[in-house]
């Protein structure tokens, strides 16, 4: 048997400092929840947005929404703003990178409807405007962001910002973070 790398260890040592610290939020998890399930009662849509990794988790998130978490129950209305290319490279080409949510959402969203953008620096400047054309919309605004929020915490109704700034350590609260309200979702149906 090979001796196991430390990085392993320490990894795992990381991770559960960051999921400890963490834990402090799940009041903000569960208003986050409670947000979500009063606008989809009231025939509202949760929009997602995100670049790179937080792209990957605002389309899982979506599909778990639309499709089934843990249990068999009706579709619920969610969109994963990163998805379809011929928008993202059409407005980018047009617009500006910046620009590619913010279009999607001044198309797409509704007043009560929820934007959760995820950003892991909080600065993401192309979710940072879908956030300001959200607010302008009427949208609930909320963000998953990293150690101090960034430009997101202060333009969104809730901030989710994990006590990190290692993305990877960030991204792992994310997606647990994001299970959790999906769960609780769930529960209403």
């Amino acid at each position: 048997m090979t001796d196991i790398n430390p990085i392993i260890a320490d990894r795992f040592t990381d991770h559960l400092d960051v999921f400890s610290k963490t834990m402090d939020q799940m009041d903000v998890i569960q208003e986050i929840a409670n947000r979500c399930i009063v606008a989809l009662n009231s025939g509202n849509k949760i929009l997602f947005c995100g670049n790179g990794g937080s792209a990957a988790d605002s389309q899982h998130l979506a599909a778990e929404l639309i499709g089934r978490f843990k249990k068999e129950r009706r579709s619920l209305a969610s969109i994963a703003l990163t998805t379809d290319t011929s928008i993202l490279t059409a407005v980018a080409n047009d617009y500006d990178y910046d620009a590619v949510f913010a279009r999607q959402v001044e198309g797409l969203g509704r007043s009560g409807d929820v934007l959760i953008g995820i950003s892991t620096s909080g600065n993401s400047k192309n979710v940072v405007k879908a956030v300001e054309m959200a607010r302008n919309i009427g949208m609930h605004t909320i963000a998953f962001t990293g150690e101090g929020g960034g430009k997101l915490a202060e333009l969104c109704d809730l901030t989710l910002a994990i006590p990190s700034t290692v993305t990877a350590r960030i991204q792992e609260m994310h997606i647990l973070a994001g299970h959790i309200i999906c769960e609780l979702i769930e529960e209403d149906y």
